[in-house]
């Protein structure tokens, strides 16, 4: 039963992340060609670093659902929660620690995709 009220929303919340994914590939290619290599693999780590949390914190806020499961449902909402930060803060230490990015194509490709998942609801109808 929870499966068939979950389903739904978890098709419609992996078509925004797969959403993302497309813009986040899209810009890096974009500035790639424009701007060339280095700022192409900083606008691609920066759409991944927005990309992947989102993609953890879908996971884990669909798994459950119904009035049945409250507590599974609100635990499995906090557990995405902090893996989706907690993610976050890794994938930016370890962009600008161990890959010497270039911060303005990091960070505007990080905006970029955080504001598809605003976006996004207008190209999908659940």
């Amino acid at each position: 039963m929870t499966q068939r009220l979950s389903g739904p929303y978890r098709r419609a919340a992996f078509k925004g992340v797969l959403f993302q994914g497309v813009v986040a590939i899209l810009a890096a290619v974009i500035v790639l060609v424009c701007w060339g290599v280095d700022a192409g693999r900083a606008t691609l780590f920066g759409g991944l670093t927005a990309v992947l949390p989102n993609f953890v914190f879908a996971v884990y806020a669909f798994r459950y659902m119904g009035a049945s499961k409250a507590e599974q449902v609100y635990a499995s909402l906090k557990r995405g929660k902090t893996l989706k930060f907690m993610l976050t803060v890794c994938m930016f230490v370890l962009a600008f620690k161990y890959l010497f990015l270039l911060p303005v194509p990091f960070f505007s490709a990080y905006l970029l995709i955080f504001a598809t998942q605003w976006i996004a609801p207008i190209f999908f109808n659940h």
